[in-house]
């Protein structure tokens, strides 16, 4: 196989790890987690959320995580930014860089952020005007590209109008998202392909939920497809809220064991990144879903 020698890994489990969880972890223990984090060797943490703590309470101290986190100075610390009153909350506690979310599912959009996809490219794009505007770069999330709970199957030309409106209002690179977990291989490799022919390749990342145990395997068909960018949670955080008592991302360290045993190099300290997953495990007091994790304790 011809495979990338490269990867680009980026951390979420502070921000989508958490956000569905109905526990409030600490502030001072996220912090400490952070911490461990930033001094694993990853390039890129997504520190929290600043949708209304109504929406989120598992993230309603945004602001102080991102104040009393002692940062890295090789470390992206990113936080989700729903709208512009997210935004100026953001730039209050100087987030390197920006995230915005919509779907590719008309109906999962309309249920997740109450707009229309319509509606929601002028919210978006206020935010990454005033990212634009501090000096700042604005990352998207697009999710439900490989299967919709409410909608099924979504076409690809649904999946390249979403991204098309996206990098035209100066979005420098797109997450697409398996949210529920259904994708898989071959149908990994056929989505990139066309989205690599449209768009060009290096402006895409993956990020796989393991609902259906699939999320290693459709990483492997993303390498095969050219993409070298790819999202996880450590420990395998964050179920996912459409599938009760399903795991949820694809957990950091499995990832990365697979893409260092195939001779790819990330710079990330996986010994490092098990001992935060430990620490978070023990913090949760049950067992994540993680296989390397289990092997690390065991050990």
């Amino acid at each position: 196989m011809d495979l990338p020698k490269q990867i680009t890994f980026k951390e979420v489990g502070p921000r989508d790890g958490l956000q569905n969880e109905s526990r409030f972890v600490p502030t001072e223990k996220k912090v400490e987690w952070i911490d461990l984090l930033s001094q694993t060797g990853v390039s890129y943490i997504e520190v929290s959320s600043f949708v209304h703590p109504k929406w989120i309470p598992a993230l309603a101290d945004a602001e102080e995580v991102f104040n009393q986190i002692k940062r890295n100075q090789d470390v992206t610390y990113a936080a989700l930014v729903p709208n512009i009153k997210g935004a100026e909350r953001a730039l209050k506690v100087d987030a390197d860089e920006f995230a915005v979310f919509m779907s590719a599912s008309e109906t999962h959009n309309q249920k997740n952020i109450n707009k229309s996809i319509t509606e929601t490219y002028d919210v978006l794009k206020e935010v990454v005007n005033e990212a634009s505007s501090s000096n700042k770069k604005t990352r998207g999330y697009v999710s439900t590209v490989f299967g919709c709970p409410y909608d099924g199957h979504i076409a690809i030309d649904e999946v390249k109008k979403v991204c098309d409106q996206l990098l035209s209002m100066g979005i420098y690179e797109i997450s697409l998202g398996d949210t529920i977990g259904i994708g898989n291989p071959k149908q990994v490799k056929s989505v990139m392909t066309e989205l690599h022919k449209e768009f060009g390749i290096g402006k895409f990342a993956l990020h796989f939920h393991d609902t259906r145990g699939m999320a290693l395997a459709n990483a492997l068909a993303g390498l095969q497809a050219g993409v070298t960018i790819y999202d996880g949670s450590i420990g395998g955080l964050g179920g996912c809220p459409y599938a009760k008592g399903a795991s949820g991302n694809v957990a950091s360290e499995d990832l990365l064991f697979m893409l260092h045993e195939m001779g790819m190099n990330s710079e990330i300290d996986v010994h490092k990144l098990l001992k935060a997953a430990s620490y978070i495990e023990g913090v949760f007091g049950e067992t994540l879903p993680s296989h390397q994790l289990k092997l690390f304790e065991g050990g």
